[in-house]
């Protein structure tokens, strides 16, 4: 009997809304990818985004080209030439990584090898917006271990100070998405270290960083846009420390898996991010972020409602997928 293969597209309301500095969401629209064999199912959920020309209907049409192969047995390595990276390989991958696993009567964290994976200490995002509003959240959640905050304008010097001074005790990650003009950067750089931020996530926008080689970095730079497969790796390694890996970028775990390990080899700091979705989506993130440097994987906690089992998230913690979840 052939596998089968299902294309649901979902919408979580967004507790509030996001904010960074391409414009604000209230709503994580995802696709959720289920792939049948045997009375088993494996899932994966994408999250298309727009700034790599990514939509819904682009995600479910690349997958819907690869249903004669999926229906016929693909593998997950087949997979990797099959589809480009992307989003939309992202959820077919991670749905044959689940399906194999309960397939074998085993587990994700089995085939992985992971003795014991740990709770992980995660970054809670405040939206971008004016300094007194992102002081006012970073004020609110001043507990949590690990804040990732949001900006992305010309001047950026008071927003940071606002959620240092609000938050005196959290390690900071500052995510400018792009947005930071060439003539601020230095300067926010600059400002950055004097109040303790741990890491800045590109600064510029990718394809035109060039003088992030040419300066001094006083803090750790991370490479987001400007990163998305292995093959992206060796010519940053004059600009930026770290990268930060996302599934909906590398096409899922089985590339994301590959990716780590050169990172690791080339000495980059590493993060493992996400897109805002739910705890489907980040749940083989969660194994891929087993012993990292920084983990961002707050999607869920900015929705107003999740799905169910979710992922387990107590305080700045996130807990390993249980199998009904996923994996």
């Amino acid at each position: 009997m052939p596998r089968s293969l299902e294309i649901q597209t979902d919408s979580f309301p967004i507790a509030g809304t996001f904010t960074i500095s391409r414009g604000a969401k209230t709503s994580a629209e995802v696709t959720l990818c289920t792939i049948g064999d045997g009375g088993m199912i494996g899932r994966g959920e994408c999250v298309p985004y727009r700034r790599y020309g990514e939509t819904l209907e682009s995600v479910a049409a690349q997958i819907e080209a690869v249903r004669p192969l999926v229906e016929a047995g693909l593998t997950r390595e087949e997979l990797q030439h099959a589809m480009p990276p992307g989003a939309a390989r992202n959820a077919v991958d991670c749905a044959l990584w689940d399906l194999e696993a309960k397939r074998s009567a085993s587990s994700v964290v089995a085939r992985l090898g992971l003795l014991r994976p740990q709770p992980l200490t995660t970054a809670f995002t405040i939206s971008l917006g004016e300094p007194e509003v992102m002081a006012a959240q970073a004020r609110a959640n001043a507990d949590r271990a690990l804040l990732k905050v949001k900006v992305g304008t010309g001047d950026d010097e008071s927003r940071i100070r606002a959620v240092r001074l609000a938050a005196p005790d959290a390690a900071i990650i500052l995510d400018a998405n792009e947005g930071w003009p060439e003539n601020a950067l230095e300067h926010h750089l600059r400002v950055a270290a004097e109040v303790g931020v741990a890491l800045v996530e590109q600064p510029l926008p990718a394809g035109k960083d060039e003088l992030l080689a040419e300066i001094q970095r006083p803090v750790l730079v991370c490479a987001d846009e400007s990163v998305h497969h292995t093959g992206d790796l060796a010519s940053l390694r004059d600009r930026y420390d770290a990268i930060n890996i996302k599934l909906d970028k590398t096409g899922g775990l089985t590339e994301a898996l590959a990716m780590k390990k050169e990172a690791q080899r080339l000495d980059f700091r590493i993060m493992v991010g996400c897109m805002v979705g739910t705890s489907l989506a980040m749940a083989p993130a969660v194994l891929l972020a087993q012993g990292v440097d920084f983990v961002d994987l707050d999607g869920p906690l900015l929705l107003a409602r999740d799905r169910e089992p979710g992922l387990r998230y107590a305080a700045s913690l996130v807990w390993p997928p249980d199998a009904a979840l996923w994996g």
